[in-house]
């Protein structure tokens, strides 16, 4: 007899644990956005980062450097600052984790300077949804404001679905 005999209750369905029903590729609408929730880089994640990427030019962790150089202070790895458009912050994944297949491209400019003590705000907005036979490429606008509403990246991720 399994628990659910003993309580009564319906049986166990994995599927009743979704974060949000999971939509088809024309369920998808274009101008949709999924955001990320909104991050403060420290030093801490800018020192993680060096060490993960092997980067280890001062402009990243040497005041005097970057001052030296024109900059206010250190600056943030830009693949970091791009790390933050990764779909998986976003629900994005949640809602086409049935039909994705994969992700296919991404593209980025940095407009601005990240910062320690920056506060990051990135979102994903469908900008294109391209039905090609058996599967759908959806394009997203990646992009990334900070703490002052600055645009800091604006880029773009192209990913296949399965229609």
């Amino acid at each position: 007899m399994t628990s659910d005999q003993h309580t009564g209750e319906a049986p166990f369905d994995p599927n009743a644990f979704l974060l949000v029903p999971p939509r088809t590729f024309n369920d998808l609408k274009v101008g949709e956005v999924f955001r990320a929730p909104s991050r403060t880089l420290t030093d801490a994640h800018a020192a993680a980062f060096q060490t993960v990427s092997a980067d280890n030019h001062p402009i990243h962790y040497d005041t005097e450097w970057a001052r030296t150089h024109g900059h206010s202070a250190p600056v943030v790895h830009g693949l970091q600052v791009l790390a933050f458009t990764a779909p998986g912050a976003t629900l994005f994944p949640h809602v086409i984790g049935e039909v994705f297949i994969s992700f296919l491209e991404v593209s980025c400019s940095f407009l601005g300077e990240v910062h320690s003590g920056d506060t990051l705000y990135p979102a994903l907005t469908i900008t294109a949804l391209e039905p090609q036979g058996e599967i759908g490429i959806v394009v997203t606008a990646a992009t990334i404001h900070n703490q002052r509403g600055e645009l800091v990246l604006s880029g773009q991720h192209k990913y296949s679905l399965h229609r």
